[in-house]
């Protein structure tokens, strides 16, 4: 693992991930995300890795990470470096969080969903539906001290990201396009550290990227209002940001992501044939075409096919 505090450059060559919290088995969205990884990593000759994430215990369904990697073997998406837990790797988070307290640029934050909607609605502000609250920065002191380390890990409230103010962010997304992103009028300074002792995805991520050199990063588009901040956590703590591809999430019939919150069908893999049909419906939602579909096909040859088929739309496109 390089050091955090003076992370190394990526490796040699590319090197991309699959990321999936064990909360159930994969669904097809899950699987249009592992595919197009996994065909990305393959395209570029580079290597493919396993990560789960699996710091928000309550939400993780015991035996789901082993159901997870039994249907990727299953549909032949094989990695290349011996799997990695998050919860596995804290000391990595708390490091970062130290350093981050060295910088000053954390605070603690002890304010509740409803007194930051209060903040808003006073305010006159009005937050959408499914849309995340913008910080007002009600427990932001000026200016940001540094504090004793051992009050970072106390549980006497959240631990927040002080942002420079008129923070705009831009980035190339290899599918969507040019992003760019007001943080400070559309996040305001974001938890890494819950109430409850839990890191956050936000630090997690970055840090775990880091840590495992990660140079290119192809996930949904659920996660690109993501991306923004964690580049800035990127600079800050020193990191190399990699390159990011999102691409289009599969919806349900009411128009909704796929998740285990909308109760998402697992796919089926108990058979070769069942995994190929699987693995043919996700290609066809990342706009695959000219693939084998004969019942005689083995999964090895579709994959071989589709990684061609892939490397010919990302250059097109």
């Amino acid at each position: 693992m390089p050091n955090l505090k003076n992370p190394s450059s990526p490796a040699d060559g590319y090197r991309g991930r699959f990321a999936p919290s064990p909360t159930g088995p994969l669904h097809a969205g899950s699987l249009v995300a592992a595919l197009g990884s996994w065909l990305d990593a393959r395209k570029n000759h580079g290597k493919w890795l396993l990560r789960i994430e699996d710091l928000d215990a309550p939400r993780c369904i015991p035996g789901a990470d082993q159901e997870i990697m039994r249907q990727l073997l299953a549909c032949g998406l094989n990695w290349d470096e011996e799997p990695t837990w998050q919860s596995k790797h804290q000391d990595r988070y708390k490091q970062a969080l130290e350093r981050l307290n060295g910088l000053q640029t954390i605070y603690p934050c002890t304010c509740s969903r409803q007194s930051i909607a209060n903040v808003l609605e006073a305010r006159g502000v009005v937050t959408p539906r499914n849309q995340e609250m913008v910080y007002p920065g009600s427990c932001r002191p000026q200016p940001i001290p540094q504090y004793e380390d051992g009050n970072l890990f106390s549980n006497e409230g959240a631990w927040r990201l002080a942002l420079p103010s008129k923070l705009t962010l831009q980035f190339e997304d290899q599918v969507q396009g040019k992003q760019s992103q007001n943080l400070n009028q559309e996040v305001g300074d974001f938890v890494l550290r819950r109430r409850d002792g839990v890191f956050t995805y936000q630090l997690a991520v970055v840090v775990d990227d880091a840590a495992q050199e990660i140079t290119d990063i192809v996930r949904g588009a659920d996660l690109l209002n993501n991306t923004a901040r964690q580049i800035h956590l990127q600079k800050v703590l020193g990191y190399t940001s990699p390159s990011y591809l999102h691409l289009p999430l599969v919806l349900d019939e009411h128009g909704e992501k796929l998740s285990k919150q909308t109760l998402a069908s697992a796919i089926h893999t108990d058979t070769a044939q069942q995994a190929l049909q699987e693995l043919r419906k996700a290609a066809e939602h990342l706009g695959l075409s000219d693939l084998p579909d004969g019942k005689e096909t083995s999964i090895a040859e579709w994959l071989l096919a589709a990684t061609q088929a892939w490397g010919r739309k990302i250059t097109s496109s």
